[in-house]
């Protein structure tokens, strides 16, 4: 269906909140450990302000979608917008460890909602080749928001941890844009060649798990890489991680041009090792201004790989079953982020954080062989 400009840049701005849900407060985390310092497992429960939210919308986006499929996508997101801005800065104000962490958990439900309705809004407005593009488009503001966001939690990180909880009341400037340009979608015709349902995409929901596993090492692991083993600034660190959102939207915008050569199958084996050498790198790094390129390569193979499996979920899932669909893959990502820190951190206290990605870049780089091995002994059984 055709949109207008104001509508398509309505999504994209909604686009930027759901990246802001974890990105913008990963430099106060740290600091976290100093202010709640009589706190047992501090370093945890710091790792989890991060992820919480995180495994409110991997429990419960699946719930959501087939609640929300009921109401009006335009309703719903501004419903999830106010509560993202009032749970989002709480921690302006709340004074214990459980509180903030309450208010994480459920700051995480306004954000399922707002992902689930954008990523299902992308599938309404947009077919083939100019969804492909699109992506890359809302990867491409992603970034910008991450960047924005990253840079200025830094910044006021480094003042006081409490102040970049205040980046969630961006909620309240893109409300009234929602309220005025976004318009809701007409009922549409399923096209040609997408077809499928959502129990028919396990493979996809499965595939989004493990790239977000890998890929949110960055925010939880990188912070304490940089601060408490490289004694840098807030700053810095968010600068860093900042440069793997710049070169996401690279691979993002450029999976557009990549679909027309490789299958989906064959852009996931290349990410996959894109990431596996970004790992590798940080594991070998010794002076701090290379983690610029290091994480610029893992953040181009995560670019790739999210572009890749949210456009393969949305060209596969069956019309009348979108919102479900993009529920499932909302819960499917969120589950690896959640994860993350806890399935790691286990690797991490045995080996150290950075030894931690050093083999990490090995094992994902081995396995990236093996599957390669095993696809072509099938192709040559095939012919």
């Amino acid at each position: 269906m055709p949109i207008s400009k104001a509508t398509k840049f309505t999504l994209l701005f909604l686009s930027m909140m759901t990246v802001m849900s974890n990105i913008a407060i990963v430099t106060s985390i740290p600091h976290l450990k100093e202010y709640f310092s009589d706190v047992a497992e501090m370093e945890l429960y710091s790792r989890l302000m991060i992820t919480l939210p995180s495994l409110s919308i991997a429990l419960l986006a699946p719930f959501l979608g087939h609640f929300l499929h009921r109401f009006k996508k335009r309703d719903s997101v501004m419903f999830g917008l106010f509560f993202f801005s009032l749970l989002g800065s709480a921690g302006l104000y709340l004074e214990t460890i459980e509180g903030l962490l309450l208010s994480r958990a459920l700051f995480g439900v306004s954000v399922a909602i707002l992902m689930i309705i954008s990523t299902a809004l992308v599938g309404d407005y947009f077919r083939g080749k100019e969804r492909n593009k699109y992506m890359g488009l809302q990867s491409a503001f992603s970034a910008i928001g991450a960047i924005t966001f990253l840079l200025g939690g830094g910044f006021l990180s480094d003042i006081d941890w409490r102040y970049p909880f205040g980046i969630y009341l961006m909620g309240m400037v893109v409300f009234p844009f929602v309220l005025l340009f976004l318009k809701e979608p007409e009922s549409e015709v399923q096209e040609e060649g997408e077809e499928g349902s959502c129990t028919s995409l396990l493979g996809i929901y499965f595939l989004a798990f493990i790239i977000m596993l890998l890929f949110f090492t960055l925010p939880t692991q990188m912070p304490f890489l940089m601060i408490n083993v490289f004694g840098v600034s807030g700053t810095l660190t968010g600068m860093i991680i900042a440069t793997s959102f710049v070169t996401n939207t690279i691979g993002a915008v450029g999976f557009a041009r990549l679909k027309e050569h490789l299958s989906f199958g064959q852009i996931y084996l290349l990410g996959m090792a894109l990431i596996s050498i970004g790992f590798y790198g940080i594991g070998l790094v010794k002076e701090v201004h290379y983690f610029f390129l290091t994480s610029a390569i893992l953040g181009f193979g995560g670019g790739i790989l999210m572009a890749n499996n949210m456009v393969w979920m949305l060209s596969k899932a069956d019309v009348s079953q979108r919102i479900k669909s993009s529920g499932y893959i909302t819960s499917a990502l969120f589950f690896g982020q959640f994860l993350s820190p806890i399935v790691f951190h286990p690797l991490v206290s045995f080996l150290g954080v950075q030894q931690f990605f050093e083999w990490m870049g090995i094992v994902i780089f081995v396995v990236v062989l093996l599957v390669v091995f095993v696809r072509q002994i099938m192709q040559k059984r095939v012919r």
